[in-house]
C-alpha cells in the first residue's frame, strides 16, 4: 500500500488571529469497527471575500487490531481563489500519517441552495513519498428537509477515488449519513465504505453519527 488518503472529515486549525471564520463543521462517527474524528472550516482573508482559507483534519482509528494498519491522521490547509460563488481555484499541501506530504492543485464546484449543497473537488497532486503524481476526485453532498422552525431531516454523502500515476486505484470511499438535525446539532446512522489499494481491499462499517455546524 503506497498511501491512504481519507477524506471524512476535519480539526479547524487557526493561521492568524484576523480571520474571521464563516464556517466550521465537525463531525464523529463511531461503530464496532471504526471512529472517525472530522473537522472542516472555511475562512476569508480579504475584504472582498476572494480570497479563504479551507482546512481539512481527520483521524480514523480501526476497533480490530487486525485492521490498525489503516489507522491515519491527515491535515490538509487549502488557499482558494473564489472566482465566483460557484467556482474556486487553489493549492494545497497535504500531510497523512501513513503517506507524507503532497503538493496539490484543486478546482473547486458548487452548487447551493436553503436545502441542497454538492461539492464537486478534482485535484492533481505530486508525492514525496512516491516521488510522483496522482489525481484524485472528491463529491460530497447534502439534502436537508426541514419538519418545522427547529427541527430537519438530513442525508450527507461523501465520495473520493485516488489513483497512482494517473493510472493505478490507491483509495476510494462512499461515506453516507442519514440523521436529525435540531439548533445546528445533528444526530443519525452512518455507514463507511473503504477500498484500499489496486486490488482493493474492502472494509465496511455501521455506526452512529453526531455533526455540529459552528
Amino acid at each position: 500500500m503506497k498511501k491512504l488518503i481519507t477524506i471524512t472529515s476535519f480539526l479547524t486549525i487557526g493561521f492568524v488571529n484576523y480571520l474571521q471564520a464563516q464556517f466550521t463543521q465537525i463531525e464523529l462517527f463511531s461503530g464496532f469497527d471504526k471512529t472517525d474524528f472530522t473537522s472542516y472550516s472555511s475562512y476569508t482573508i480579504n475584504q472582498k471575500k476572494t480570497l479563504s482559507i479551507n482546512t481539512l483534519a481527520f483521524f480514523q482509528k480501526f476497533n480490530h487490531k487486525e485492521n490498525q494498519g489503516f489507522d491515519e491522521v491527515g491535515v490538509q490547509p487549502t488557499l482558494f481563489w473564489n472566482i465566483n460563488k460557484s467556482i474556486a481555484l487553489g493549492p494545497s499541501l497535504y500531510y497523512n500519517s501513513i503517506a507524507g506530504y503532497s503538493r496539490r492543485m484543486s478546482a473547486k464546484f458548487t452548487l447551493q441552495n436553503s436545502r441542497v449543497l454538492f461539492v464537486f473537488i478534482p485535484s492533481v497532486a505530486h508525492s514525496e513519498k512516491m516521488d510522483a503524481g496522482y489525481a484524485e476526485i472528491f463529491a460530497q453532498f447534502q439534502i436537508n428537509a426541514p419538519l418545522n422552525d427547529k427541527v430537519s431531516l438530513w442525508i450527507n454523502g461523501q465520495f473520493l477515488t485516488v489513483w497512482d500515476k494517473f493510472e493505478k486505484h490507491s483509495r476510494s470511499f462512499e461515506q453516507l449519513r442519514a440523521g436529525v438535525s435540531f439548533n445546528s446539532h445533528q444526530l443519525g446512522v452512518g455507514v463507511d465504505f473503504d477500498q484500499y489499494g489496486p486490488n482493493p481491499i474492502e472494509k465496511k462499517s455501521f455506526g452512529l453519527y453526531y455533526r455540529k455546524t459552528l
